[in-house]
């Protein structure tokens, strides 16, 4: 999977968290692993004008979604045959991000996880402006963001576990030598 991520907003973005959650949401929802993602921070200004020229609203939003006309066959859950595709692009709005996350006192890390996410499933085809369909997009939203955090926090603890055990290794004196062998053993070739 390749994502192009580009910070355009003059604002400090956890990059590769948005990349993590993009990769995840992609992966969750089985899409080919050959698609190609772009993901583009921009400031308040640049998403205000993008949102009046692609929405006709005015002001600035937190993320819009631009996806592919064009796909190719299997590049989504519901095509019959794999394939690689472009899916589009995802553009972020850090500070109008920030001023959500505020609100909604949550973090910013979090706030651009989840729109991060929803940026991925606009691109797949879900949108929420029916009732029915909004229950049923944020509904996924809110299982993927779930799930990818328990992946992290997965991944957190065997880093911490690996942490741990190596300093115990260490704290006993058991370091390995060049061979693999532990230090101060000698191996079979050596005591030939």
């Amino acid at each position: 999977m390749t994502i192009e991520f580009a910070n355009e907003s003059g604002v400090e973005v956890p990059d590769q968290l948005i990349l993590d959650a993009a990769r995840f949401a992609i992966a969750a929802l089985d899409v080919n692993s050959a698609a190609e993602l772009s993901v583009l921070c921009v400031d308040l200004d640049t998403m205000a004008d993008m949102h009046v020229q692609w929405m006709d609203l005015p002001g600035p939003t937190d993320v819009m979604s631009f996806p592919m006309d064009e796909l190719v066959p299997g590049s989504r859950p519901d095509s019959s045959e794999p394939g690689p595709a472009l899916l589009g692009d995802i553009v972020l709005c850090p500070e109008f991000a920030a001023r959500q996350a505020k609100e909604a006192r949550h973090s910013f890390e979090h706030e651009l996880s989840v729109l991060t996410v929803h940026g991925v499933l606009h691109l797949l085809g879900y949108d929420h402006a029916e009732p029915d369909e909004e229950r049923e997009m944020f509904g996924l939203q809110a299982k993927i963001i779930d799930e990818f955090y328990a992946e992290r926090h997965r991944v957190a603890q065997r880093a911490r576990q690996s942490a741990k055990d190596d300093r115990l290794l260490n704290n006993i004196g058991f370091t390995s030598g060049a061979d693999g062998a532990p230090a101060g053993q000698s191996t079979e070739e050596d005591r030939r």
